[in-house]
């Protein structure tokens, strides 16, 4: 005798594929916005207050230095040779700020490919991920850090005009619609069954369990579940 399958178990096995699926795609898409944008990482010496307030110091100036070069620059190719020939500049312009607030830390400044978790910016936020970075690295490097998006100067943009300055920057629809999380919105899922019953709230139960498990064992990177009584 074949064994049939309970409409809950069915009911996740199909919202597991659709959300593996969209993981798939979600994950892609940030591969491919890696591809186009240069992240900026700056890591105090430590998490003292005053090491913090030099980290901020430091970061107002090479990220100002950072921007002016690449001012009209419209693609991540030219951003990167630009960047590569500032570097001894940023990194005298960092030893010059850290001088100036009466320290004597060494400091680096470097393109490196980095791992960042999900960040949320005002406008924007960017899927965790491999990026390559500009990064300042403070005497031990042990504090805090301060990460952002050096190209396109989306730390630089007001919010309303972070989808604009993407665009212009060669960032797909798709890849502007994943920072600004444009594309988000609920999935409404009708019962004809009705949920005060015992088979309701049993079919309610199993896929908020299910939701909720796939949400946690992907740290929220492509769903966050939402319950709200109506």
């Amino acid at each position: 005798m074949k064994q049939r399958l309970h409409p809950v178990e069915i009911l996740l096995m199909l919202t597991a594929a659709l959300l593996l699926t969209s993981g798939a795609v979600a994950l892609h898409t940030q591969s491919e916005l890696a591809d186009k944008v240069v992240r900026l990482h700056v890591l105090a010496n430590s998490d003292s207050e005053e090491d913090q307030a030099l980290k901020l110091k430091v970061r107002d100036a090479v990220l100002a230095q950072a921007s002016e070069t690449l001012r009209g620059v419209t693609g991540r190719e030219e951003a990167c040779r630009r960047l590569t020939a500032l570097l001894p500049e940023l990194e005298k312009t960092a030893r010059e700020v850290i001088a100036a607030n009466g320290y004597a830390y060494g400091v680096r400044v470097e393109l490196a490919e980095t791992s960042f978790p999900t960040k949320t910016y005002d406008g924007f936020a960017l899927p965790a991920g491999e990026y390559l970075a500009l990064r300042v690295l403070i005497g031990e490097a042990a504090g805090q850090n301060w990460w952002c998006v050096v190209f396109p100067p989306l730390c630089t943009a007001a919010a309303s005009d972070v989808p604009t300055v993407a665009l212009d920057a060669g960032l797909t629809d798709q890849e502007v619609a994943l920072i600004t999380e444009a594309d988000e919105g609920y999935v409404s899922i009708h019962f004809k069954t009705n949920p005060n019953t015992e088979r309701g709230k049993l079919l309610m139960d199993s896929l908020i369990l299910g939701l909720t498990e796939i949400e946690h064992s992907y740290n929220n990177r492509y769903l966050t579940v939402k319950v709200k009584e109506v």
